[in-house]
């Protein structure tokens, strides 16, 4: 079996910035900025979870629509 790269995710990257000198001393624009790239990544994270998912066979229907990454995530966390 082949072994999966491992990746950080969106809550241990944002938990490494606000335990480094840059969280420390950033003004509140600045926060703001690490923060929404946090949402960011986790919002892509979920996106890519389930279109790997959906690639290996895990389909979502609704109606007679078929999901995808995006649809899924706003649809669950918009």
């Amino acid at each position: 079996m082949e072994e999966m790269e491992k990746k950080q995710t969106a809550v241990e990257w944002f938990a490494q910035q606000v335990n480094s000198s840059k969280w420390k001393f950033a003004d509140m624009t600045d926060r703001q900025l690490i923060i929404d790239q946090a949402k960011e990544m986790e919002k892509n994270q979920i996106v890519n979870a389930f279109e790997i998912g959906y690639d290996n066979g895990a389909c979502v229907q609704e109606g007679n629509a078929l999901y995808h990454g995006s649809n899924y995530y706003n649809k669950n966390f918009q």
